[in-house]
């Protein structure tokens, strides 16, 4: 009976709160320069590559300056950053899933149904591949303690 509750009450947080209030958090870079390194977050998905943004084609979302490659590229952000920004803010995919932050490598990224996903570094991409939906539903539980330490500035 409990079970059935729990999981009740999540289907009702889900449909009464937007995905973004979920996706919300702290963005890797903010403050020390760029989000992500200046990579074009809309380049992973329109043209299936890694590309760096230009301070000329910029943005402002969720406390964090975001570069793009063209105005088009900052316009489709700024329509649905959430559909674009990476997941965790950022922070390394498998790191999260451990528990741990480490900053996301703009080379090192995936798309997974829709979201985009970046890693560490080479080793960190190569563990985190080999099971790939085990892995985000681990980060995905750890993401909300993750986003509060960060915030409060205690990222070890």
């Amino acid at each position: 009976m409990r079970t059935r509750l729990r999981r009740w009450v999540a289907i009702m947080l889900f449909l009464l709160y937007p995905p973004a209030v979920f996706a919300d958090g702290p963005v890797c870079g903010a403050g020390k320069g760029p989000a992500i390194g200046g990579y074009d977050v809309v380049a992973y998905f329109t043209k299936s590559e890694a590309q760096k943004g230009s301070p000329e084609f910029k943005a402002e979302w969720s406390g964090a300056t975001w570069h793009f490659a063209d105005a088009g590229h900052r316009d489709l952000f700024l329509k649905a950053p959430e559909k674009y920004a990476p997941q965790y803010g950022g922070y390394c995919a498998y790191a999260m899933s451990k528990g741990g932050e480490a900053d996301g490598d703009g080379e090192r990224w995936k798309i997974v149904d829709g979201k985009l996903y970046l890693n560490n570094n080479w080793i960190a991409q190569k563990l985190w591949s080999k099971d790939i939906p085990s892995k985000i539903k681990d980060a995905d539980g750890q993401w909300p303690k993750a986003k509060t330490k960060i915030r409060a500035g205690n990222r070890e």
